[in-house]
């Protein structure tokens, strides 16, 4: 597999460490040309120094060889752009870009180019965070389209001492795990919840503040 992936600073040197460790094949692209000399010695990758939006320099990165390209310029116009000109012009499969601005998250979708707002999950841990004091841990799956969540059941929970298929949860929530103590179960209808369990559940994001109240008893 071979990603390519646009970018400056920091984030381009751990986005490549990160490719690199899970064994693709990394060129990375800067307009920096001293910053690209010391990515070359850092990183078991091809570094190209230029501005990736040009399609010249593109094709130098090799994108038409690519499986993925990554754009995470700190310009959303300039990611929206390595984007299209990577899979309109050089047939790449898989894009993506990520966005400053959450508001251009949408936008970008709407334009045909998948995007990814840092600030916009930061904030949506965040709220959740705060909504419910008892999640330890949450995580998008699926380009967001599922979340999962690990809830601790304290004393107020009203599903404590109820088996699970007394639970009604919506219909796209789904209980696939309840650590208790150092075991863990998996859950069938016979299961009963007790205080002081860890479930962990997953739901799409429509869904996810509904199932967790119903869990939790918070409002």
């Amino acid at each position: 597999m071979k990603a390519v992936i646009c970018g400056n600073g920091k984030s381009l040197y751990f986005l490549g460490r990160a490719f690199l460790a899970r064994g693709y094949v990394v060129t990375l692209v800067t307009p920096d040309e001293k910053y690209a000399a010391q990515l070359a010695r850092l990183l078991n990758a091809t570094v190209v120094a230029g501005d990736a939006s040009a399609p010249a320099i593109i094709e130098d990165a090799g994108a038409i060889e690519a499986d993925v390209v990554i754009a995470a310029t700190p310009h959303d116009h300039d990611n929206l752009a390595i984007c299209q000109i990577a899979s309109a012009r050089f047939g790449v499969p898989q894009v993506l870009a990520l966005v400053n601005d959450p508001d251009n998250e949408k936008i970008f979708g709407d334009l045909g180019t998948p995007a990814v707002s840092a600030t916009r999950i930061m904030i949506d841990m965040v709220e959740r965070r705060a909504a419910f004091g008892e999640i330890s841990a949450l995580l998008p799956l699926g380009e967001g389209r599922l979340t999962l969540a690990e809830v601790e059941l304290g004393p107020a929970a009203p599903v404590i001492e109820k088996r699970v298929m007394d639970i009604e949860l919506p219909a796209d929530a789904l209980l696939v795990s309840v650590l208790r103590g150092k075991t863990n179960i998996i859950p069938h209808g016979q299961t009963v919840l007790q205080r002081g369990d860890r479930v962990i559940v997953i739901t799409s994001p429509e869904s996810h503040g509904q199932a967790l109240r119903m869990l939790t008893g918070d409002e």
